[in-house]
């Protein structure tokens, strides 16, 4: 689905990233790890766009995405999560989910503004649908609530179930369980486990060892911005480069 070649980013002569390549298969979970300043993060933006690599390609679904900006490459079926949770917060739950689902529509302002008829039943299809997101979270209750007023784990669900409403192929999940407590990243690890069974592929960055050995079929880690290694959970665990970057010792990561 995913395959990186060559990826290079440099900022101000500075090596971000290093001729990092890797692939993701249709339906997996990948995650990727590595200490802090690994360019984890890094790499997210040049999938979406946010910025371009120095070198290198970027494949999605056969097709070259490099160059294209953010909300193509939405378009395209990428959609994300960021660290610190990324909401409108001023606007309500439902809100926030339906300006995910304007993506999958079709009326433009002046449709909407003329109040044409097409558009009104889009509309209506939007605020259901957007409603159907937000019950897979269970916030469909609290849909007339101001974002900034819900928890932090449930302003996680909120951000991911406006991903979702994208209609994503490719979901790509920036440290999901920053700021939860143990219940909450049990309750999002098995919402993720539901998410892959709908058929979506989801690339992870996660700092909780635990969390991401649970749930990834693969890893990536990257150090410095180069590759170090890739392979199972297991595989990954048992790597000396791994527990080196990581530990700088001989023990073993434990899960």
């Amino acid at each position: 689905m995913l395959l990186l070649q060559g990826i290079s980013k440099r900022f101000s002569g500075l090596a971000a990233l290093s001729q990092v390549s890797f692939s993701a298969e249709e339906g997996v979970i990948k995650g990727v790890i590595g200490p802090n300043g690994a360019g984890k993060t890094t790499l997210f933006n040049i999938i979406t766009g946010v910025f371009p690599p120095s070198e290198g390609s970027i494949t999605f679904l056969g097709k070259e995405i490099r160059g294209k900006k953010p909300e193509e490459i939405a378009r395209l079926g990428i959609s994300r999560t960021f660290q610190q949770a990324h909401l409108f917060k001023s606007l309500t739950v439902l809100e926030n989910v339906m300006l995910g689902r304007h993506y999958r529509t079709k009326a433009e302002f002046l449709a909407c503004g003329l109040r044409l008829h097409w558009a009104r039943q889009e509309e209506k299809a939007i605020r259901e649908s957007s409603l159907d997101y937000l019950g897979l979270f269970g916030l469909a209750d609290k849909r007339d609530m101001i974002a900034n007023k819900l928890p932090m784990g449930e302003q996680r669900y909120l951000e991911l179930a406006r991903a979702l409403a994208t209609e994503p192929k490719l979901l790509i999940l920036d440290e999901p369980t920053s700021g939860l407590n143990d219940t909450e990243r049990d309750d999002f690890r098995n919402m993720i486990s539901k998410i892959k069974k709908t058929g979506i592929t989801l690339l992870v960055i996660e700092h909780h060892m635990k969390f991401i050995m649970e749930i990834c079929d693969d890893i990536l880690v990257l150090n410095f911005g180069v590759k170090i290694a890739e392979g199972s959970p297991k595989e990954i665990q048992n790597s000396q480069k791994v527990i080196e970057a990581y530990l700088g010792t001989e023990e073993t990561i434990d899960p």
